[in-house]
């Protein structure tokens, strides 16, 4: 006598992956996994290529071609080393050069701490005025404009009564130039200065001259104003007066 076959349920013939009503009914229950799912073979291949780029080309390499390249990968990091080192004094060079640009007014009781303690192999271009003097106003003038153009040097103004007791009239105005506690430089009184037709030019040149800025400027404006002056005379007497007729 046969055995009667054992019949098969609705478990028995289910694929758990099919997407059906009932697969997620049961899903829900947690009777059967949740369904898997099926990976973009485009998605696996991109994610394949990201992880050999992110491989380093050496590290695929036998080790008698790592020793043929090994002098190829010290030039790379002595070249990325320099080239770290230079990056680092750029930078630097960029934040010194960016750290001042205006002409600020400081009391006497701080000229040790800003002018002679200032930060190191920064130029300091310290004015003692008194705003009576029209020459020391004209030089505060020109002094905002340079310390705009020259953001690398530090540009100061005092008023000299709070700096120096009893400080003649005659000696100003007065600029003291100052480099790691030392003075590089002085302008003592109107005509060291410049004069009172001192051009903003004029006063570059000679801030340049001293070391304070790098002007752009290739000659003393000065120097060209004078040519010119001696120019027109020379020419004003190689002029001759007419000769009299009688004669």
């Amino acid at each position: 006598m046969l055995k009667e076959s054992k019949r098969s349920s609705p478990m028995d013939i289910l694929d758990p992956n099919e997407d059906t009503e009932w697969n997620d009914a049961l899903r829900d229950f947690g009777i059967i996994p949740p369904k898997e799912e099926e990976k973009d073979e485009i998605e696996e291949m991109v994610l394949k290529m990201q992880e050999e780029a992110s491989v380093k080309p050496y590290e695929k390499m036998t080790l008698e071609a790592l020793k043929e390249a090994e002098d190829t990968f010290q030039e790379e990091e002595r070249a990325i080393e320099i080239y770290r080192r230079k990056r680092m004094q750029e930078l630097k060079s960029l934040q010194k050069r960016q750290i001042f640009g205006e002409l600020l007014e400081i009391p006497g009781n701080v000229y040790v701490k800003e002018v002679t303690c200032a930060q190191a192999d920064v130029w300091v271009v310290i004015h003692l005025y008194r705003s009576s003097i029209p020459m020391c106003n004209l030089l505060n003038y020109h002094l905002e404009k340079l310390a705009r153009k020259f953001p690398g040097t530090k540009f100061l103004k005092a008023v000299v009564d709070s700096c120096v007791r009893n400080y003649e009239d005659h000696c100003l105005p007065t600029i003291f130039i100052y480099r790691n506690g030392q003075i590089e430089g002085s302008f003592i009184g109107a005509e060291q200065c410049g004069g009172t037709s001192l051009s903003l030019e004029e006063l570059e040149w000679k801030l340049a001259e001293v070391g304070a800025i790098k002007s752009d400027l290739e000659e003393d404006p000065k120097k060209t104003i004078v040519d010119m002056m001696m120019s027109s005379v020379k020419k004003s007497n190689q002029w001759k007066w007419p000769e009299h007729p009688n004669k």
